[in-house]
């Protein structure tokens, strides 16, 4: 699939998705402009999440502090991908003209998680993150 997708892309969740998915999509394509936002505000990106980059070697991608949707212009973005319905659905709340730029990759949005449980998830994230890439080429 051909896209023109150049400017926007915006990933959201609450706390651990959002924040490597953007990374590792601003590791494999710097000429994009990627953003991520979470439903919620929460304090700090969690420590497996830094983790996990500094594995990939994406680190140096991660943002300093997580945003929320409610700081974001979100009919501004190209592609919002959230990684569960709840998550579309607080999108649409904010912004129902954005309907045709959600996709849902359907990521199981955990905010704690017992050391070495995230792997499959971390998995699914730098697979589905991969496949979107290399699909904008």
């Amino acid at each position: 699939m051909k896209t023109s997708f150049t400017k926007y892309c915006l990933y959201v969740q609450v706390t651990y998705c959002s924040p490597i998915c953007e990374a590792l999509l601003k590791k494999l394509r710097p000429d994009l402009d990627v953003d991520s936002a979470g439903t919620k505000i929460v304090s700090k990106i969690t420590k497996e999440a830094r983790e996990y980059l500094m594995s990939e070697d994406a680190l140096k991608y991660l943002k300093k502090a997580p945003e929320s949707i409610d700081n974001k212009q979100l009919e501004r973005y190209d592609i919002i991908i959230a990684m569960e319905k709840r998550h579309a659905d607080a999108v649409l709340k904010k912004c129902p003209e954005c309907a045709i730029k959600i996709v849902v990759w359907d990521i199981p949005d955990k905010i704690f998680f017992l050391h070495g449980r995230t792997d499959k998830i971390n998995n699914q994230m730098k697979k589905n993150v991969t496949e979107f890439a290399e699909s904008l080429t």
